[in-house]
């Protein structure tokens, strides 16, 4: 993409919608200001050629690409039913103009919270990645509606890496607000929450409601008369490699609650929270989430490959990245949901949810030098409430690379836990993401880091940080991966090294005062993204080598690198992004609310523990 083309018009996009019955309970809480929606409920979408296409099709009689040149205004015979049940999107008239700002050029622009007198000056690396960040923005009717996954002009087969991720978008993002630019979150956030209600289908089944794509792309679809109109065109794994689920992100659900709650509290656009359709989204996410099962576990069961080891890694059942993100899309739902009649019960219910979970992961997730020698001394087949060994789990699991690689004054929580089954691998976003959601203690948190200090060289090495510790080898590898040649050991997902959790890396150190420990690892990889022209990830033990099978100009490389030096040079902004400890939480049980005698859980004897 050799420039970004945007209309200096305002384009009154209009999405069609049909109605459906079932969100006929969403009401809006309180006056909308400054919102373009009917009264009617809002369900998603229709398909203007096909409603049954697997494409999100919608007609935009001055949305087209010879739109550019046409006035801006609505058509003016359009039927009164479409006008009725539409959602307007437009550049909103108090916020900086995205052109001038980041297509021209400019900066942040406008109004700026830096303190009087203090000047950034940007490095030569600094500017070259604004310049590939404003390079790999995309447009949907002449607005900014995301970034690229890549955007290497070398590459000749991109596969699905010239859609935009929602995942993936997450680091642009916070990019683009810390930067003082919301017009691209806003708009992001709202189109990919029509893609929401989109009829979705993988060989005749339909997913549940709430589930968002893992990514999207604009086509240009041609028309009568020489003319074309651009289309969203949403993939809900149902052109994915291997048809992995989408559920980190929906890989879109979870962060797109999280990236809501984060455009709202830089911005302070709360009016965001309050639309009908905004409302409306959250619930369905959490109906989705919260929906009964058969597991006896607060976390959340899912497949393998449902996060960002998006491939065969022997990760099924409930990984910690998945229970990290549900617990953070909890806690921002939670302040995001408007008290009504209407929500009540789903708060509570919510609130029950985050009690359980916090306590489950905290109890059993953790691992240091006394749980593991604890472990070492199991006991197996106890069938009582008053167990210890609560999972059954086979001292023999314990792998021997643990037993001496562990510090004395480190920890970190395990990787999955199911029945007589504990993954004792690290997983650094998980990991990391536990101390940002405050999913673990605070003394776990400070012990996450000290581990990650302590062997910085098997976690960090010549390139922060690694995905996943140990990687899988020899026999291992072949029956977990299935001999996955793109997840050989110490590449991709099996031990690569990932430049784009920086970001996160960088906000658990600032949220826990190591802010050291984020400069070193800024620092490192400063020495080497630029020349190397911003992978996606790199290989070896160490990080040594730019991954065989990755892709140059990565965007959430890139974005991940400006959000990590703007949050050090703002260390303020941080606590925006942030959760500290809700000691609330840990006075409800819903086990309290049992009048039977048995003793369900152990969290009175472990409250000494946790209150640290």
């Amino acid at each position: 993409m050799n420039a970004i083309k945007i209309s200096k018009m305002k384009f009154g996009c209009r999405l069609f919608m049909q109605s459906r019955s079932v969100l006929g309970f969403i009401k809006s809480p309180n006056p909308i200001r400054n919102l373009h929606i009917s009264s009617h409920p809002f369900l998603g979408l229709r398909c203007a050629n096909n409603q049954t296409h697997n494409h999100f099709c919608v007609s935009y009689p001055k949305c087209r690409q010879s739109c550019c040149s046409s006035s801006s205004k609505s058509s003016s015979n359009k039927p009164d039913h479409i006008a009725d049940h539409s959602t307007i999107f437009e550049t909103r008239p108090n916020e900086k103009n995205f052109e001038s700002n980041y297509v021209h050029g400019g900066g942040g622009g406008g109004d700026s919270d830096e303190p009087a007198g203090k000047t950034v000056v940007e490095t030569e690396m600094e500017k070259e990645a604004w310049r590939l960040l404003k390079e790999a923005v995309v447009t949907y009717c002449g607005n900014p509606v995301g970034t690229l996954a890549a955007n290497d002009p070398g590459d000749k087969m991109p596969l699905n890496y010239d859609q935009v991720f929602i995942r993936d978008f997450v680091p642009s993002a916070l990019a683009f607000l810390l930067k003082g630019e919301g017009e691209i979150v806003r708009n992001f956030l709202l189109n990919t929450l029509q893609l929401q209600s989109w009829e979705k289908t993988v060989d005749c089944y339909s997913p549940g409601q709430g589930l968002m794509p893992a990514s999207f792309k604009i086509r240009t679809v041609p028309l009568d008369d020489s003319k074309v109109e651009e289309v969203l065109d949403p993939d809900f794994g149902e052109s994915a490699i291997g048809r992995v689920a989408p559920v980190d992100s929906g890989k879109t659900r979870l962060w797109w609650i999280i990236l809501l709650r984060a455009y709202i509290k830089i911005t302070g656009d709360y009016a965001m929270q309050e639309r009908v359709d905004v409302q409306t989204g959250i619930k369905l996410i959490l109906n989705l989430c919260l929906s009964d099962g058969f597991d006896m576990f607060p976390s959340l069961l899912v497949t393998d490959g449902s996060c960002m080891i998006d491939r065969r890694m022997g990760i099924h059942g409930h990984p910690l990245e998945i229970q990290s993100l549900f617990y953070s899309a909890l806690r921002c739902a939670r302040e995001m949901l408007a008290l009504d009649e209407g929500s009540k019960n789903l708060v509570k219910t919510v609130n029950n949810r985050l009690s359980a979970l916090s306590f489950h992961i905290r109890e059993y997730y953790w691992i240091d030098m006394k749980k593991i020698n604890e472990i070492y001394r199991y006991k197996t087949e106890e069938y009582s409430t008053e167990a210890i060994n609560k999972f059954n789990i086979y001292p023999e699991q314990i792998p021997y690379w643990l037993m001496d690689w562990i510090p004395e004054e480190g920890g970190y929580m395990i990787g999955n836990l199911q029945p007589a089954h504990m993954d004792f691998r690290f997983f650094t976003l998980g990991n990391i993401w536990s101390i940002v959601s405050s999913l673990s203690t605070p003394k776990q948190n400070n012990s996450i880091l000290n581990l990650l200090e302590s062997k910085w060289d098997d976690l960090v090495g010549d390139m922060p940080l690694k995905i996943i510790y140990p990687a899988l080898e020899e026999e291992e590898w072949r029956i977990i991966t299935g001999s996955d040649p793109k997840n050989t050991p110490w590449s991709y997902h099996n031990g690569g090294s990932w430049p784009t959790l920086l970001w996160q890396f960088t906000l658990a150190c600032i949220k826990m005062g190591r802010i050291d420990l984020a400069r070193k690892a800024v620092d490192l990889a400063e020495n080497r993204l630029y020349g190397d022209h911003w992978p996606e990830y790199y290989d070896t033990r160490s990080g040594k080598f730019i991954g065989k099978q990755s892709r140059l100009y990565q965007t959430w490389t890139i974005a991940g690198y400006l959000t990590s030096k703007m949050l050090l040079e703002n260390p303020e902004k941080a606590s925006l992004l942030f959760w500290e400890e809700d000691y609330d939480l840990l006075e409800m049980c819903v086990c309290a609310l049992s009048k039977t005698g048995r003793k369900l859980c152990a969290r009175g004897a472990a409250k000494s523990q946790i209150l640290v």
